[in-house]
């Protein structure tokens, strides 16, 4: 079973602070739906409103066509959350908590055990510890464990890749997508761009925004122009030095590189770019044509760049 999500114009402040503003969207059945944005995107304070543990301000959410809060007992039974902040009990092992979720939702271990058999068999050798002596990856499975334990239809994930290593990241996206083919609809958030592409379609966020919501194909296919990365040596200054330098849309850094975004012809910005930046002092100059990326889109779209 697998459930659509409507949410129309939501808004939510903590005073004076707008964590989000006027967020629309409609997610279909059985998709992986990723919300992709930095700390204080808003995408914690949307889960907790689609989870019915928080009221919104002004707007609504269904979740099946059922509304959050007047029917949020029964929303609750057909969610699984999974919260960004490990939240099972530190004292009690990995069997007993999953024991306890099962009970919680008047169901067992056996009953369900089909649902959870490939996450819990690599946690399975540990069951007698307890879950505050578990790494960051064990602990990340036990939790979606119990978020699955009682078969929910819809799954919500909050930052549930976040602090554990990059082998435990690959191995729960895998998890994800064998979850998917079961036709479970699944939201997740995550401040990683590069897990954007592993989504159906994504949100990009920046402070209670909605910036753009596509497919990362097309996000990216949509990025404005050409994009040129641009390294030298003694780095600190140029991207102050490119700033506002003519033709360029957007100039950022990119790791340990910088990126500038142009709609000019990329051959032409870079001889317009090599004698500017040796009459700055700039040596060992390299300008290299790069595809953009969901990351280069989200830098674009922070400012405002896309309709220029």
């Amino acid at each position: 079973m697998s459930v659509p999500v409507h949410i129309e114009s939501l808004s939510k402040s903590f005073g004076k602070v707008h964590a989000l503003e006027n967020i629309s969207l409609d997610i279909q059945k059985g998709e992986l739906f990723g919300f992709i944005g930095p700390d204080g995107a808003g995408k914690t304070t949307l889960f907790r409103i689609l989870c019915s543990l928080m009221l919104a301000d002004q707007g609504e959410v269904t979740i099946n066509h059922i509304d959050v809060v007047k029917g949020y007992k029964k929303i609750r039974q057909i969610i699984g959350y999974m919260p960004g902040r490990f939240s099972l009990y530190m004292d009690l092992s990995v069997e007993e908590n999953l024991a306890f979720y099962a009970r919680i939702f008047h169901t067992s271990i056996e009953e369900n055990y089909d649902i959870i058999r490939d996450i819990y068999e690599q946690i399975a050798p540990f069951k007698k510890r307890r879950a505050g002596d578990l790494s960051g990856g064990m602990k990340q499975k036990l939790a979606l464990s119990c978020a699955l334990i009682h078969n929910p239809a819809l799954l919500i994930l909050d930052e549930p890749t976040t602090g554990v290593d990059a082998v435990s990241r690959k191995e729960f996206w895998d998890m994800l997508k064998k979850m998917q083919q079961t036709g479970i609809t699944i939201l997740v958030s995550t401040p990683y761009m590069d897990e954007a592409a592993l989504c159906d379609r994504v949100a990009l966020m920046q402070s209670g925004k909605l910036l753009s919501m596509d497919t990362p194909t097309q996000i990216v296919n949509d990025f404005p122009g050409n994009l040129l990365s641009i390294k030298a040596k003694g780095m600190y200054p140029l991207l102050h030095d490119l700033d506002g330098f003519e033709g360029a849309n957007s100039v950022y850094r990119f790791g340990e590189t910088i990126h500038l975004a142009t709609k000019m012809n990329t051959n032409l910005m870079e001889q317009k770019l090599f004698p500017f930046l040796e009459g700055k002092g700039y040596q060992e100059i390299e300008i290299i044509e790069k595809q953009a990326n969901i990351e280069d889109c989200f830098l674009a779209l922070m400012e405002g760049k896309t309709g220029s």
